[in-house]
């Protein structure tokens, strides 16, 4: 079984959304995007679903927050590369996004996090493949390094 996610984040903007994410890199699928919400293809199996707040309020009872005021959730999301994480986020803010707080070197591991133009949360990392293998303790301690510290 091929397992896909969809993502359905709240945008007071679609079209705005929809040029934000296409700076990015990602396609949007025409096939499922109309007035209410856009496809945007992240990978072969993850997507966005940039759904306006007012159809996004008939899935669900409770209330839609305000992504530029709380926050519901992170989505985070993987790149090749340190270089490849400042790229994105680089486009990213040129294309309308924010970035609320400095980068985050773990030794192991490298974030960046973005708010999209709606604010909602967005993070990029790029983590040593010998990190994922190994686990940040063992990897961190072949390294000579300690306990892992954020840092910018």
């Amino acid at each position: 079984m091929t397992l896909s996610i969809f993502v359905n984040i709240p945008t007071t903007d679609l079209e705005r959304s929809k040029a934000f994410y296409e700076a990015l890199g990602f396609t949007i699928n025409p096939l499922f995007t109309d007035d209410n919400a856009a496809c945007v293809v992240l990978s072969d199996t993850i997507y966005f679903m940039v759904v306006t707040r007012d159809y996004l309020q008939t899935f669900t009872d409770k209330p839609i927050i305000d992504p530029k005021t709380s926050a519901q959730t992170q989505i985070s999301l993987t790149r090749d590369s340190r270089e490849a994480v400042d790229e994105i986020v680089a486009k990213a803010v040129a294309a309308g996004g924010t970035e609320p707080r400095e980068a985050q070197d773990y030794g192991f591991m490298y974030s960046r996090d973005l708010e999209d133009p709606d604010g909602n949360l967005i993070g990029f990392l790029y983590m040593d493949q010998a990190a994922v293998e190994q686990g940040p303790d063992a990897y961190l301690a072949q390294q000579g390094a300690g306990a892992p510290q954020a840092s910018a």
